[in-house]
Parts: structure tokens; sequence; C-alpha cells
């Protein structure tokens, strides 16, 4: 899978471009706040339908514009030629399109384009909290299955309204048997889809770890091996058993616990466990490097977690996702920039940065440059 090209209008601070890519190693290059992380940022959008920077859709609309464009020509194996056609508007709800056809569901865009992103911040997905961690997670999970998506959208949704009734529980003086009548309905439909993320995410953390414990020995010149795990306490205090029904097992277990942590909840107003608690492990030997690694540790491990993400996606789709690094070298040392270029065959890059130094230019040999300036993006020649 590669990106052919990609046209955007009035997109943040661009009025109307088109870039026509390689489908190997792109750099694009310029000076800082020039727009390089927004044509990441929508080709981001392309693949989730979401900002990878949590940004609101009136603010990626240019400021003097009530409408924004983006159009991205994929060429996919399975496919063949595929054409993503996202409409943002100040005033409606967004419109995406593929092939001309409308998407009604988010479940039915999801999956069809996948793109691996690594910026800066994620390479603090080690140190930060626990919500970054089921982020990486969930959206590595939506882009490879469907059920999946629905089964995180309901129980989200499920979540909020049991929180609510938590909160009117907490606060009521009245009726409150018939409220905790309604709670155990909750209850009930929170297990059935806190489950499905349970063990659908334990799947995938099982074979994240597989690959990343050779990944991260090769990146580390062969000096550590790193091991992470699922932490979740439902499943978690389920001792394994060939004998025992895991589904059955776990619901009881799930169910006791929520009994067990109602009075806290409703004091509380809010749900204490279930897999919006959810965190993964990093441990270097007996060192949790969440908390105890060196900041080279915590990089090393990052890149290691995006490279194992981008195997498992080729590997269930049969597709190779398109790799986005904005501005990553730049908080890498040499050594890692390297290990970084090494893991880059076969799979199209699209590399934003200021500059890159010689030996690494060298070592990347892009198949394309282009440089952003004045809200314009100039294809240069090698």
């Amino acid at each position: 899978m590669y990106i052919k090209k990609l046209k955007l209008k009035n997109y943040r601070n661009y009025n109307e471009i088109e870039i026509n890519f390689d489908k190997n190693i792109n750099i694009i290059y310029g000076n800082n706040a020039e727009g390089k992380t927004n044509l990441l940022e929508s080709i981001y959008m392309c693949s989730t339908s979401k900002s990878h920077k949590n940004s609101k859709e009136n603010e990626i609309i240019n400021f003097k514009e009530t409408e924004s464009h983006i159009k991205l020509f994929l060429y996919k194996e399975s496919n063949k030629d595929i054409t993503i056609d996202i409409q943002l508007n100040k005033d409606k709800k967004k419109g995406i399109a593929v092939n001309k056809v409308k998407i009604e569901k988010l479940s039915e865009f999801l999956g069809l384009f996948n793109v691996i992103m690594f910026a800066p911040e994620d390479l603090n997905i080690i140190k930060d909290g626990p919500q970054v961690r089921r982020k990486f997670i969930d959206i590595e999970i939506c882009q490879i299955d469907k059920i999946y998506t629905v089964s995180l959208n309901n129980y989200n949704k499920t979540l909020n309204e049991r929180n609510i009734l938590l909160k009117d529980i907490n606060n009521s003086n009245v009726n409150k048997k018939d409220l905790i009548d309604i709670l155990d309905v909750y209850d009930e439909k929170i297990v059935e889809y806190g489950i499905q993320l349970i063990l659908k995410r334990k799947e995938n953390i099982k074979k994240l770890a597989e690959l990343i414990k050779d990944i991260h020995y090769k990146i580390s010149d062969e000096k550590e091996y790193l091991i992470i795990d699922y932490e979740n306490d439902i499943i978690n205090s389920i001792v394994p058993n060939e004998n025992v029904d895991i589904n059955s097992e776990l619901k009881t277990n799930y169910l006791k616990k929520l009994k067990e942590t109602r009075e806290i909840d409703i004091k509380n107003q809010y749900t204490g466990i279930g897999p919006h608690r959810d965190d993964i492990s990093f441990k270097i030997g007996e060192k949790d490097i969440r908390r105890f690694g060196s900041q080279g540790q915590k990089k090393t491990a990052a890149i290691s977690l995006k490279l194992s993400e981008l195997r498992i996606i080729k590997e269930k789709t049969n597709e190779t996702p398109v790799l986005l690094l904005d501005d990553v070298f730049s908080e890498l040392d040499e050594s890692r920039q390297k290990l970084l270029v090494s893991n880059l065959k076969d799979v199209q890059t699209i590399i934003t940065c200021t500059g890159i130094k010689k030996n690494i230019f060298d070592l990347l040999n892009p198949d394309k440059i282009f440089q952003v300036k004045n809200n314009m993006v100039i294809e240069k020649i090698k």
C-alpha cells in the first residue's frame, strides 16, 4: 500500500496544494511553523478520520474559509486504486467518501488505509500516563478489527451512561432502589462490551510482546530484552486453567468486582474498574522502565513499539502501512537514527524535518524531497 497523491484545499495554512509522493522514502523539510506537520495530519485523518493532535475540526479549516477538503489517492495490492475524500465544514457534519461513495459509519472506514504515525510526543508513550498507552493499543486494533471499533464505541457510551447513573444515585434521596436496579442492568452491559475489549487487547499485546522482544534486542545493540505485559486486574486475577471457560470466568469475576466496588463508585460518581483503567507494563529485567528507565531506554522502547505495530498490521492485513515520521530524527541520537532507518525497507515513509545530517541523509537515500515554504510545497531535484 502506498500514497500516490495528496490534494488539500483550505486546510490549515494551505490554500490549495497537490503533492505526488514516491512509494518509498519521501522527505519534507522546512523551518518550524511552516506547516510540515499539517501535511502528515491530513494523511492521518484519511486513516482514522481524526487529527492525531486531537484538534477540533473547526481549527483545521483555514480561518478565512468555511470548509476544507482532503483528497488522498492510494494504491493497494488488494483493491488497486482508492480515493479517499474528506470534507470538513464549520456548519455541517464531516463528510467522508471512498471512491465517491459516502461512508455512513466509522466502522466501514477504519482499516481501509492504515498508517503508523510517529511524532516526538510518541517518544513519551512509555513514561506518560496509562491513557496514552490505551490510546495506542486502541488505534492499532481498530485498524485491523472492525468489530473491536464497535465494541469500543459501545463500551465508552455505556461507561458514560453508568457514570451519569452513579452521580444520580449519589445525589438522590429517594427512589434509590429503582436506580440500583437500573445499575444492575448497566453492569451486565458494561461487562458484555468490556470483555470483548479485554480479550482483544490481551491477544494483541501478547503478539506485540513476541515481536518487540527481538526488535528491541537488535535496536539496543543486543544489550537488552524488553518485556511487555497487559495490566488488567479483572483477567489477571484469573488463574489459567485449561478446564476453565475463560469467557464465563471473566464475566463472573468482572461482575463480582463491580459489585465489590459499587459503594466506592457511587461515592466517587465514577466507574473505578474496567478496560478504561488498563495499562501496558514495560520491563527490562526487573526494572519497570515506565518509572525507572533512562531517557534512552524509553526512546528505544517507543521505537520498538511502533515497529512492532507496523509488523502486526502488515501480518493481519497483508498490506504494509504507510509510516509517518514527524520530526523524530531531531529527538534521537545518531545511533538510534541509524537503527530506525535500517527498518524502513519496503515501507512507504514520509519524513518531516528541519534538516537531516548528511550521513543520515545518505543512509536514507530519499526518492523524493519536498520543501515547505510560504504555505507552498515545492518538489526539489535531488
